[in-house]
């Protein structure tokens, strides 16, 4: 009776064993699969966007933010292993949301300007944009910059368009100046004449006029501001992020997706 415990506790132990070494042989599995996975982890970039701002960036009925600027980020994160979550709010709260780490980082066809230089970092420019004033094909007044004092402004949120129709106004104190959140808005008000002109975006402005059937805007006038240029916002001070976001755009650069979006988006 004893050996034959013995023998039941003998097999029991041996049994304990082969668990014991199959468990072992399935946590360095999962550690080498681990291993493996954080090998090739995707990490995630959370970026802000107002996509109100055709071609660069709009939403779409279904809810998705297509345009320039998203493919561009989309393809810079691909390229250097990350993920890209973007997120719509509101033009004005990008940079703050910058700044307080709500977002990584920003691309909504925003400007590299002085003043946003002291509150955020940018990457190097991948896109160069200009204004241009866009009238209704009925305006016979308005034909450049100087024709534009005391008459009826408008453009979009935070641009430097509104900048520039604020700067009118200081020198001409019977200019009105109107703001819209969605620069179609504005196209929209002058479509209808209830302004005189929009200060906007060349490739903006000619996007609106491409793919808006029977308009009647037009534009007018020599671009100006010709060395606005786009960037890419992150926090100040993120040398890592902002080295990596360069080194993504030097490389879609380089292997030709930047072509392939640039001539899908811009005409």
């Amino acid at each position: 009776m004893r050996n034959f415990v013995k023998l039941i506790l003998a097999s029991l132990l041996v049994l304990a064993m082969a668990f014991a070494l199959v468990g072992c042989g399935g946590q360095a599995d999962n550690e080498a699969q681990s291993d493996n996975g954080t090998a090739t982890e995707v990490k995630k970039l959370v970026v802000g966007t107002n996509a109100t701002f055709p071609p660069f960036e709009m939403q779409e009925s279904s809810g998705e933010l297509t345009g320039f600027d998203m493919e561009l980020i989309r393809a810079i994160g691909e390229v250097q292993g990350y993920e890209v979550e973007i997120k719509h709010m509101d033009f004005k709260a990008l940079v703050p949301s910058v700044q307080g780490g709500k977002i990584d980082a920003a691309i909504a066809g925003m400007s590299i300007t002085p003043e946003r230089l002291e509150s955020v970092d940018f990457t190097d420019a991948y896109f160069d944009a200009g204004l241009i004033i866009a009238v209704h094909k009925d305006n016979q007044d308005i034909k450049s910059t100087e024709d534009l004092k005391g008459k009826k402004l408008a453009a979009q949120n935070g641009t430097i368009g509104a900048a520039y129709c604020d700067g009118v106004k200081k020198e001409e104190a019977s200019t009105e100046v109107r703001i819209f959140d969605d620069i179609g808005l504005a196209f929209i008000e002058l479509e209808k004449g209830g302004v005189d002109a929009v200060v906007n975006d060349y490739p903006v402005t000619a996007n609106y006029i491409e793919t808006t059937e029977d308009t009647n805007v037009m534009m007018v006038g020599e671009m100006f501001s010709a060395d606005d240029q786009y960037g890419i916002a992150v926090k100040k001070g993120n040398t890592e992020l902002l080295e990596m976001l360069n080194e993504g755009l030097a490389k879609i650069k380089e292997n030709g997706t930047y072509d392939e979006i640039y001539n899908k988006w811009i005409k």
